[in-house]
C-alpha cells in the first residue's frame, strides 16, 4: 500500500496543498515550525483517522477557517482506496471511504497498514498505562478488522453505563446496570484475549529486537495486569467474560457511588520488565529509548507478516534522537515500501530518497531518488 497523493484545504498551516509522493523513501527537510510534522500528520490522519500527536479535531483547523480538509488516495496494485475527511471548527468532522461512509474507524485502519516513530514514543514506556493500552489496541485494529469492531462495542457500552452511572448514583436502576454488566464483561473478555494474542506474538520479537537495536543481552518481557483481577497469566482466559462479570457486580456500589466504571480493560496495565526490572520506574532513559524503538519495530513486523505487505512508514525528526549506531540498526530493520521522514538537519537522516523542502507551508520536490 502506498499513498499516491494528498490534498490539504484549510489545515493547520496549509491554506492549501497538493504533494504526489515518491513510492519509495520521502525526506522533508525544513527549519522547526515550517509544516513537516503537520504533514506527516495529515498523512497518519488518513490511514488512522486520528491525529499521532493525540490532538483534538477542532485544533487541526487553520485559524479563521471554518473547516480542514484532508484526503487522498492509497494504492496496492489495482486497488485504490480514496479516504476524504472534513473537520469543521465546531461539531462532527465527516469522512468517506471510496465515497461512502466507513462503518467504523477500524475499517480504515485494517486496510492501509501504517507505523509511525515519533519523537514522544518514549512515553510508550514512560507513562502511564493508557499509552501503552492504546498502543496493542491500535495494532490489534491494524491486524484484525474484527478487533477493532470489538473495541468500537465496548467503548460504546462503557460510555452508556458511565452515562447511567454519571446521571443516576446510587439510585442507578440495577436491571439496566445487569445489563451493561453482561455487555461489558463479554466484549471486555474479547479485548483482553486480543492483547494477550499480540503480547504472545510481540514478546519474543521484543527481547530479540532490543538485544539488536540496543546491543543489550538482558531479556525483555511483559506483564498483563488487571486492575481488578490483579496480574493475569494466557490460562486465566478460559472463562475470563465471567470473571469480569463478577468483578463488575463486586465493584458495582462503589462505582455507583463514584459513578464511573471502575473494572475493565479500559483501567488494565502491560508491565514492561528488563531481567524482572519495571522499565517504567527501574530503567536508564537508553534502556526506555530502546524498547519504545523495538515496540514500533515489532508493530511494522507483524503488520508486514500478517498483511503480507510493507506497511508505510512515518519517522518524524526521529534520528535526532538516535545515536548512529542505532539509527543504522533501525534503517537495517525497515527495509522496503514507501517512508516519510521529517527532519530539521538532512546530514543526519541515513537513508537515499527523494528530497522536499518545507518552508513557510509550502513543500516542494528539490532532488528526486537522491
Amino acid at each position: 500500500m502506498e499513498l499516491g497523493w494528498i490534498e490539504l484545504i484549510g489545515y493547520r498551516c496549509y491554506p492549501e496543498l497538493r504533494v504526489e509522493p515518491a513510492p519509495g523513501v520521502n525526506v522533508f527537510v525544513g527549519d522547526n515550525g515550517t509544516g513537516k510534522t503537520s504533514l506527516l500528520e495529515a498523512i497518519g490522519y488518513l490511514a488512522s483517522l486520528t491525529s499521532f500527536r493525540s490532538s483534538p479535531d477542532s485544533s487541526l483547523v487553520q485559524r479563521g477557517a471554518e473547516t480542514a480538509v484532508i484526503r487522498g488516495e492509497f494504492v496496492a496494485g489495482e486497488r485504490t482506496l480514496r479516504v476524504e475527511v472534513e473537520i469543521p471548527a465546531e461539531g462532527r468532522r465527516r469522512v468517506l471511504v471510496n465515497g461512502k461512509r466507513p462503518a467504523s474507524r477500524a475499517e480504515v485502519i485494517s486496510a492501509v497498514p501504517l507505523v509511525a516513530f515519533l519523537p514522544d514514543d518514549l512515553d510508550l514506556v514512560k507513562r502511564g498505562p493508557a499509552y501503552r493500552r492504546d498502543y496493542l489496541d491500535d495494532l490489534a485494529a491494524g491486524l484484525w478488522p474484527a478487533a477493532g469492531a470489538e473495541q468500537s462495542d465496548y467503548e460504546r457500552a462503557l460510555r452508556q453505563r458511565n452515562a447511567l452511572l454519571r446521571r443516576d448514583g446510587r439510585h442507578a436502576d440495577r436491571p439496566t446496570l445487569d445489563v451493561w454488566d453482561e455487555r461489558l464483561s463479554h466484549l471486555g473478555a474479547m479485548v483482553i484475549k486480543r492483547r494477550f494474542d499480540l503480547l504472545d506474538r510481540l514478546e519474543p520479537r521484543l527481547s530479540a529486537l532490543y538485544a539488536d537495536l540496543g546491543e543489550q543481552m538482558e531479556s525483555l518481557s511483559a506483564r498483563y495486569e488487571s486492575g481488578a483481577l490483579g496480574p493475569l497469566a494466557a490460562s486465566d482466559l478460559d472463562g475470563m467474560s465471567d470473571r469480569l462479570a463478577g468483578a463488575l457486580e463486586t465493584a458495582r456500589q462503589g462505582d455507583m457511588e463514584r459513578r464511573m466504571t471502575t473494572v475493565g480493560p479500559h483501567r488494565d496495565e502491560v508491565v514492561l520488565l528488563v531481567a524482572d526490572r519495571d522499565l517504567r520506574t527501574r530503567a536508564s532513559q537508553g534502556e526506555q529509548r530502546t524498547v519504545a524503538l523495538g515496540l514500533r519495530v515489532a508493530a511494522f513486523e507483524l503488520l508486514r507478516e500478517e498483511k503480507n505487505a510493507t506497511p508505510m512508514l512515518i519517522l518524524d525528526d526521529v534520528f535526532s534522537e538516535l545515536d548512529p549506531g542505532r539509527s543504522r540498526r533501525l534503517v537495517e530493520k525497515l527495509p522496503g515500501g514507501q517512508v516519510f521522514v521529517s527532519t530539521a538537519r538532512e546530514e543526519e537522516v541515513p537513508l537515499v530518497g527523494t528530497r522536499w523542502t518545507v518552508a513557510a507551508g509550502r513543500v516542494a520536490v528539490r532532488e528526486e531518488g537522491l
